[in-house]
């Protein structure tokens, strides 16, 4: 997304700012309203793909051969010229653009920003139809038994969903227009129903992706069966540059260099990956270790996880870090940054939006916890992103159906058992009140000036304060509210911690 030598910018920056640019404007909201419906297009292959027009604008734009209805031919071609003209009144890059929407799932993507700017008009944060991205419990199943686990993983429930089942929330997904598909757990890639759901996730056009602790990936061809069924991201948890000292925290010998393994073979394989560091007392000053163990590795991506005190975490919730101790964090990992230019580093704690402006004088910013950047365009899609995504942009599904806000929520909003995902997701008044966060949020949250690109963790609100519209008590901005929480939680001192961490080396 960065501008070039030449003053371009990047084509998938460029377009989605054009969307906000040309397409915000009311006259031209009428006529993107009409183009949401959905149609029966014939693409170049004799495939017959319904879906919204903006859709098959979007493959047409990228140089698919695309076969429409008359009226739907139309609304497509006026589409594309107001894109390229935006692209060029942006000096975005053309090309890269279009190399981009060649990817189905990228196309979803750009299509649901489309859909929430007709039915919401330009709004801050960006109100969305459906969800960018489902992370799915897919199972409780786990061959692990980490200390910090969200989801108290070991046994299967009795009533998880069958195969069948699975196949038709998948196809709900679609429906709904969701572009990316996580499977977590859980362990998913021990269940025989992994492979199944991955090739169906694939076939209809979403992206597929999973979050694994690396033990069935650290076998090549396994990793090479599930690419060829469709996965295009692996995320390997790694808590530590220490072998022993993570093999202690996930419970099982042999885990941390499995994992590395898995991580290696995906670098080998050329599927996208990332090595994912869940940060507490026991890890966070060893996070400069494990960012030169990725880089060493010829690693793409490292995320760093914000600790959330639910399922398992509950047990260790003393061990997580004072807001002093986490503002130390991420001022030291958008340092580190700098030093390894190969690789992208980023965390889940929606407050490295701020600390990234704060540290770069404004110039650069991280939009969610995605890419950090300093072209205006990625400036301005930190506020279109809007921080936590939590029943925004993305939602979670459990091993039984039911639907959360996000899997460190457990707060059931509904279940596709019952209930179309699609209707629980314009229907659901936790998830309505999360998008509109500025209506509804208290503490410093409420009135912070980073409230647009940040808005705090909600998941660490309602686990301290049991609402998702609380403060977020890892932040500096909001101490007072840790002061409170801390002595009634037993929470450890640093002076404590450091003792306590000590004695656990």
């Amino acid at each position: 997304m960065v501008s070039n030598g030449n003053g371009e910018r990047g084509g998938v920056g460029a377009l989605l700012a054009t969307l906000r640019m040309v397409l915000g404007n009311p006259a031209v909201r009428g006529f993107l309203r009409q183009a949401t419906r959905n149609e029966v297009c014939v693409y170049g292959d004799g495939e017959e793909v319904k879906g919204p027009i903006l859709y098959h604008a979007l493959a047409s734009f990228a140089g698919e051969a695309v076969n429409c209805p008359l009226g739907a031919r139309f609304l497509s071609g006026l589409i594309k010229s107001l894109l390229k003209l935006g692209i060029k009144v942006l000096k975005g890059r053309e090309e890269e653009a279009r190399d981009a929407l060649k990817d189905p799932a990228v196309r979803r993507g750009i299509t649901l920003v489309l859909k929430g700017i007709a039915l919401y008009g330009i709004t801050v944060p960006q109100k969305m139809p459906a969800p960018f991205l489902i992370v799915w419990n897919f199972t409780n199943l786990c061959n692990f038994r980490c200390k910090h686990c969200y989801q108290t993983a070991g046994r299967p429930l009795p009533d998880e969903l069958s195969l069948e089942e699975k196949l038709e929330v998948v196809a709900q997904l679609d429906k709904a227009g969701v572009a990316a598909v996580a499977l977590s757990g859980g362990e998913p890639t021990i269940h025989p129903h992994f492979l199944p759901v991955i090739r169906e996730i694939s076939r209809r056009g979403m992206y597929p992706a999973v979050a694994t602790n690396g033990w069935v990936f650290a076998d090549k061809e396994k990793l090479l069966e599930a690419k060829r069924a469709g996965l295009r991201y692996v995320e390997v948890s790694v808590d530590s540059a220490n072998p022993r000292k993570h093999d202690e925290f996930r419970g099982v010998e042999g885990a941390w260099e499995r994992a590395i393994k898995a991580l290696q073979n995906a670098a080998e394989l050329g599927i996208s990956h990332a090595l994912a560091m869940t940060v507490t007392r026991f890890n966070y000053e060893e996070a400069p270790e494990v960012i030169d163990l990725a880089d060493e590795l010829g690693l793409q991506r490292i995320v760093f996880f914000n600790f959330i005190p639910v399922g398992r975490g509950k047990e260790i919730v003393k061990y997580d870090l004072t807001p002093e101790q986490r503002e130390e964090f991420l001022r030291m990992i958008y340092k580190e940054m700098g030093k390894h230019k190969g690789l992208q580093i980023v965390s889940t704690a929606p407050q490295y939006a701020r600390v990234t402006l704060q540290l770069s004088g404004g110039e650069e910013v991280s939009p969610a916890h995605f890419y950090v950047g300093n072209d205006p365009i990625v400036k301005s899609l930190a506020e279109f992103i809007g921080g936590c995504g939590a029943g925004r942009i993305y939602a979670a599904i459990q091993p039984e159906g039911t639907v959360t806000p996000c899997v460190f929520m457990p707060i059931p909003v509904g279940n596709v058992r019952q209930k179309e995902f699609r209707e629980i997701w314009e229907t659901s008044e936790v998830m309505l009140k999360l998008r509109e966060r500025a209506k509804h949020v208290w503490g410093y949250c409420a009135n912070c000036p980073y409230l647009n690109v940040c808005g705090g963790c909600r998941a660490r609100a309602y686990a301290y304060f049991r609402d998702p519209l609380g403060p977020d008590p890892g932040c500096v901005l909001n101490k007072k509210y840790w002061e409170q929480i801390r002595e009634e939680l037993e929470i450890l001192t640093p002076e404590e911690g450091e003792k306590q961490v000590a004695i656990s080396r």
